[in-house]
């Protein structure tokens, strides 16, 4: 009987990595290497057949030690037949289902469970995920440009999460329950949820609503800490969080205009966004790549075309009235709201009777007249705009947004110098009164976005679609959208300090806006003709979200906290020169205790050195230089590269002529040949026969 065809296979397989030292050790003596036949070694056919089988058990007990994973890909790397390799598999089998007590197959039944918890946990979440579907679906029918105002959206709404979170956590809860500080009640009636005055007036909804007791508990509560701490910790994550995102996105995603982006090719071969599936946004998407890439050739011919001295001045000239057109719509904005508060603020009076609805009204004057300046100026910035007409779009969109953002934060700093230095003078809870007026901004700016869903969206779609058809569908305007969503939350980050709550407010109304605005843009909006890359506009917006409205709101708040008197009849901090003396108050506390004697040394010593913040912003600006000069390296080394890239293809264009030529005279040497001959010498056998006779 012959043996089994396993033989050879088994005995010439190495499988060192399966078996302990001992058994490669014991099968190296018995067996000769390099695939050495055992008939020459003397055996006999059975004595054959049970080394054989003996290896093949080994082999088995080696592969039943083994993990799943280690065991499938050491059978699947033999050098056997498929057959054959089933054999193994099976015998494999057979001897781990024939063990009582399986304590590997335990533990692969407990890792693979938690495996499949670990991805169903990871499908949950998910699911989980806000908007993550309607997100997909807006990305699907719109592209990322448009998606990346939702996705900005989203993003706000999870900073006012987390402010709503820690300061009802941390301030709101413990004064409600330990210590309410309301004197009197006024009847609801309606008119507080726009004005904020009223009802709210001595709820914790302001400043005015917390007290600065200590909560006798275990361990005392120190709500004059609590409310410090918690403002102060909330606007360091907010601006550690801005500084890392700005910088992650400018690193991963923003790319310079200079670059191989900008050319026809690119947008022609890369641009396409892939996430569109509906049919009637590719069209939309077919139609914005021809218009973009006419407006590249036209650039192009522009630059070559070079324009006269005369026209370059006239353009100038044109840009530069443009400017001190917008510039002046802005100052007399900002100095008509500077007029009205201060006249609003002679007649208002703070402590006016709760049933006088008329004089509650007259809050709101001004936050409307805000809304409609933030209505109205943008549209004549658009006018101004066509009448430039800039030859680049990518370069209309960003002047258009510089322009808003100066008329939007002039405003807010004309707002915030007349709260800090003519409200605390004649208002005695001035906190308050700075809150709700931040409160009725934010509410009137809301009415105001919803009116213009409805009217500038809606209405526009129904004129240009019915009555007036040569208007057309019109188009989101990204820049407009974001701008009000950075200005919203601007005022939520400045009314942090007055009116802890007020990210209750900004939750709802971002909430509100998103379904509206998602609803909006899929029955009357269509995607923005002219727009930058999407990367590069979430870029834009997360600077522009740091810059100046997070700089700005964070000096506001600090210079009220060093530099303001706090009431004195109401707030947390009433009785102190300014709330930092809170601080001061906390630190003289501990200075006895020895267990908290550090506390009060950093705090003397390092945290009010000036020597300390020397070398913090020494350290800084070194470590800014390094990566400025890192920076400039890489770009010499891109510039090198690139510089390389068109000497090889230089190279190979010459290579490629080279050839050709040679190609070219080996065509025209063959031409001349008449026939193919063998130039290769024989002998002739017969070459004696070929001698003359006469020799």
């Amino acid at each position: 009987m012959s043996y089994s065809p396993l033989v050879p296979c088994i005995l010439q397989l190495n499988h060192s990595f399966l078996v302990p030292p001992v058994s490669r050790m014991r099968r190296m003596s018995v067996f000769p290497q390099h695939g050495t036949a055992l008939g020459t070694l003397g055996l006999t056919a059975n004595e054959i057949r049970q080394e054989v089988e003996n290896k093949t058990s080994e082999l088995v007990s080696d592969l039943v030690n083994l993990s799943a994973g280690g065991r499938f890909q050491a059978i699947r790397s033999l050098p056997m037949s498929f057959n054959e390799r089933k054999t193994i598999r099976n015998r494999v089998n057979s001897v781990k289902l024939s063990k009582t007590i399986l304590r590997a197959d335990c533990r692969q039944q407990v890792s693979r469970s938690f495996r499949r918890f670990r991805a169903n946990l990871a499908s949950a979440r998910q699911h989980l995920v806000v908007w993550q579907d309607t997100l997909k679906e807006i990305g699907g029918r719109f592209g990322t440009s448009v998606l990346s105002y939702f996705l900005f959206l989203k993003w706000l709404l999870k900073f006012n999460l987390f402010s709503l979170l820690i300061n009802f956590c941390f301030i709101t809860i413990p004064q409600i329950v330990h210590a309410p500080n309301i004197s009197s009640v006024t009847e609801f009636r309606g008119l507080e949820l726009l004005t904020g005055v009223g009802y709210f007036n001595q709820t914790v909804l302001f400043y005015g609503g917390y007290n600065g007791e200590v909560i006798v508990s275990t361990p005392a509560y120190n709500m004059q800490l609590a409310y410090f701490f918690t403002i102060a910790a909330y606007l360091v994550l907010c601006g550690v969080s801005l500084i890392y995102s700005m910088s992650r996105s400018f690193q991963n995603n923003f790319v310079l205009e200079t670059g191989p982006v900008s050319g026809g090719a690119w947008r022609l071969l890369c641009s396409w966004d892939f996430s569109v599936v509906n049919e009637k946004a590719i069209q939309y998407n077919k139609n914005n790549l021809g218009i973009q890439l006419k407006e590249s050739l036209s650039e192009r011919l522009q630059e070559k075309n070079k324009t006269s001295l005369s026209d370059r001045i006239k353009r100038l000239s044109l840009h530069l009235l443009a400017w001190l057109l917008s510039l002046g719509l802005a100052l007399g904005s900002g100095a008509g709201i500077y007029f009205l508060g201060t006249d609003q603020l002679q007649t208002f009076n703070y402590d006016h009777d709760p049933n006088d609805l008329k004089a509650e009204a007259s809050t709101l004057l001004l936050p409307v007249v805000v809304s409609l300046i933030n209505l109205i100026v943008p549209l004549l910035y658009s006018l101004i705009s066509k009448m430039e007409s800039y030859s680049n779009p990518r370069a209309q969109i960003y002047i258009s947004i510089i322009r808003n953002v100066v008329l939007k934060m002039s405003l807010l700093g004309i707002l915030c110098f007349y709260w800090l230095n003519f409200v605390p003078n004649r208002i005695s809870c001035w906190e308050s009164f700075v809150g709700q007026s931040v409160y009725r901004l934010l509410i009137i700016d809301f009415i105001f976005c919803l009116l213009g869903i409805f009217f500038g969206e809606f209405l526009r779609n129904v004129i240009g679609t019915m009555c007036i058809q040569s208007l057309g569908v019109p188009e989101f305007d990204i820049a407009r959208n974001v701008l009000d969503l950075i200005y919203a939350q601007t005022l939520a980050w400045i009314g942090i300090y007055f009116s802890p709550l007020l990210p209750v407010m900004q939750v709802f109304k971002l909430f509100i806006i998103f379904y509206l605005k998602k609803i909006s843009l899929s029955m009357n909006c269509q995607p923005p003709k002219h727009t930058g890359r999407a990367a590069q506009i979430q870029t834009v917006f997360i600077a522009l979200l740091f810059f100046p409205s997070f700089v700005g709101t964070l000096s506001m708040v600090a210079f009220t906290v060093w530099s303001l008197q706090p009431s004195d009849q109401c707030g947390p901090f009433q009785g102190l020169d300014t709330p930092f003396y809170a601080i001061f108050n906390w630190i003289d506390s501990i200075q006895d205790p020895p267990e908290s004697k550090w506390v009060w040394w950093i705090f003397e010593n390092v945290l009010r050195s000036e020597l300390f913040y020397y070398l913090i912003s020494l350290i800084i600006l070194v470590i800014t230089f390094f990566l400025w000069q890192i920076t400039q390296g890489r770009k010499q080394l891109i510039k090198t590269l690139r510089e390389e890239i068109v000497n090889e293809g230089k190279d190979k264009v010459f290579l490629l002529n080279k050839l050709q030529t040679i190609q070219k005279q080996r065509r025209e040497m063959a031409s001349y040949i008449p026939q193919d001959f063998d130039q290769t010498p024989h002998f002739n056998t017969n070459w004696m026969n070929t001698l003359p006779f006469d020799m």
